[in-house]
C-alpha cells in the first residue's frame, strides 16, 4: 500500500523537493493534500499533476480562482487556516509533511498529532514556540515526530542503534551563512539582496535570512532540545562553511558519530519519509577527491546576537523561545522589506524579549497570546 502524504506547504522550497521526493518513489507515496499561503498558481499546477483529494489555498482573496481552476477535475478546495488545521485530520492521511513557515505550522501539527499523524516536520518554529506541548502530546498519541531539516535529520541518524543515556552532547554545524568571517559594521551596510545570498543552500526567503544572522542555527538548538530530551548544556554549534557534515553527536565515551552528505534536502525529506527504510535515488553522491578540505570553527556570537539570543532563550524557557520567534518574525519581514537594517533585526528581538510578558509554564493559550504580544511589541519598534 502506498504511503498517503499530505504536504503543508506545497509551492515553498521544502515542498517542492518533497513533491520531487515522491515524484521518484510514485510506487511508494500518494498525495492526499496540498496547501499553500499564496502562491495559488503552482498550487494550481501542482493539483493538476498530483491529483490530491485536497487543496487549501490560505489566501482568502484567491480562493474562487483556485477553485475554478480545478473545476473540472475531482479535487475539493478549502481555504484559510480553519481548513489547514482540519484537513491534518483526513482518515486517508498516513504522513503530514509540516513545511511551512513560521509560527502557522502550530496548530496544524498538534491537530495532526491529535489525529495520530506521523509528522515530518521541517517548520522548527512549532517546536521552538510549544516543543513542551508537541513532544508531550506525540507520547501521549504515540506519534512519530520525525525531523526534515539536515542538521536534525543528521542527528537522528546518527542515533540510530544508540542508547540516548550514552549521549554526551550532540554537533549542530552552520554554514556561517554569508556573512562568515564579517565585523558588526560590515552587517551595518549590508542589503538584502546580500542576505539572501546563500552560498550552499537554496532556500526561502524567511529561512535563508535567519541563516545570514544565525538565528536559524539559534532555533535548530531548541529544536534538538525537545526532539532529542536532552539538556542546552548538551547543544554545541561549530561552524562548517562547506555543509558537508550536517551534525554530529558525542558520546559518554569521546567517540563521535557524524552524518556527512552533499548539501541537498531531497536526502532528509527522503529518509524521513521512508524511515525506517532508506530507498535509492539518482541524486549526485558526495566524492571526498572534490571537498580534499572540511574545515570548522566557532560560531561569534558577538557579532551574530541572534544565535546568543536564541541559547538565552533556551535557557530561560518558560515563553521566552515564543517570544524570540514571534520577534524574528517581524524583523525578518520589516529587513526584507528595508524598514530596518540587517543589524537592528537583532537589537528589536533583544528588546521584545526585554519587554514581553515572561510566563515560567505557559499552556497553548499563553502561547497565543506571547505570539501576539511579541509581533505588536516588535512592530512598534519597526515603526519608531
Amino acid at each position: 500500500m502506498k504511503r498517503r502524504i499530505a504536504l503543508l506547504g506545497s509551492t515553498g522550497s521544502i515542498g517542492t523537493q518533497t513533491l520531487q521526493v515522491i515524484e521518484q518513489h510514485s510506487d511508494l507515496y500518494q498525495v492526499v493534500v496540498l496547501t499553500a499561503r499564496k502562491n495559488a498558481a503552482l498550487l494550481v499546477e501542482q493539483a493538476r499533476k498530483y491529483k490530491p483529494q485536497v487543496v487549501v489555498i490560505g489566501d482568502h482573496s484567491k480562493y474562487k480562482w483556485v477553485k475554478e481552476q480545478l473545476q473540472k477535475y475531482n479535487i475539493q478546495v478549502c481555504c484559510g487556516e480553519e481548513a489547514l488545521a482540519q484537513v491534518v485530520t483526513i482518515k486517508e492521511i498516513d504522513v503530514v509533511v509540516v513545511a511551512l513557515v513560521g509560527f502557522s505550522g502550530l496548530l496544524p501539527t498538534m491537530k495532526a498529532i491529535e489525529a495520530g499523524k506521523t509528522i515530518a516536520l521541517a517548520n522548527k518554529e512549532t517546536l521552538v514556540v510549544a516543543g513542551d506541548l508537541i513532544m508531550e502530546l506525540a507520547r501521549k498519541k504515540n506519534v512519530s515526530v520525525l525531523p526534515i531539516d539536515s542538521e536534525h535529520s543528521a542527528i537522528f541518524q546518527c542515533l540510530a542503534g544508540e542508547k540516548t543515556q550514552f549521549v554526551d552532547k550532540v554537533i549542530l554545524t552552520a554554514s556561517g551563512g554569508p556573512f562568515r568571517g564579517k565585523d558588526v559594521e560590515f552587517l551595518r551596510k549590508v542589503t538584502r539582496c546580500q542576505a539572501l545570498n546563500h552560498p550552499n543552500w537554496k532556500m526561502g526567503d524567511k529561512i535563508t535570512i535567519d541563516s545570514a544572522t544565525l538565528m536559524n542555527k539559534g532555533f535548530e538548538a531548541i529544536e534538538a532540545k525537545w526532539l532529542f530530551d536532552i539538556q542546552p548544556e548538551q547543544i554545541e554549534i561549530v561552524v562548517h562553511p562547506q555543509s558537508i557534515v550536517h551534525s554530529l553527536v558525542m558520546f559518554c565515551d569521546g567517540s563521535i558519530k557524524a552524518q556527512l552528505g552533499l548539501p541537498d534536502m531531497r536526502l532528509p525529506i527522503q529518509y524521513a519519509l521512508s524511515y525506517p527504510e532508506r530507498l535509492e535515488n539518482n541524486w549526485p553522491r558526495f566524492n571526498f577527491s572534490e571537498y580534499p578540505s572540511l574545515t570548522f570553527e566557532k560560531a561569534d556570537v558577538k557579532v551574530f546576537r541572534n544565535l546568543a539570543l536564541a541559547f538565552e532563550a533556551m535557557h530561560k524557557g518558560g515563553n521566552m523561545p515564543c517570544i524570540v520567534n514571534a520577534a524574528n518574525e517581524v524583523a525578518v519581514d520589516a529587513f526584507l522589506k528595508s524598514k530596518i537594517g540587517f543589524v537592528q533585526m537583532s537589537h528589536i528581538i533583544e528588546q521584545t524579549m526585554f519587554k514581553a510578558s515572561f510566563v515560567e509554564n505557559p499552556d497553548f493559550t499563553d502561547y497565543l497570546e506571547s505570539d501576539k504580544e511579541a509581533r505588536v511589541l516588535a512592530a512598534e519598534m519597526v515603526g519608531k
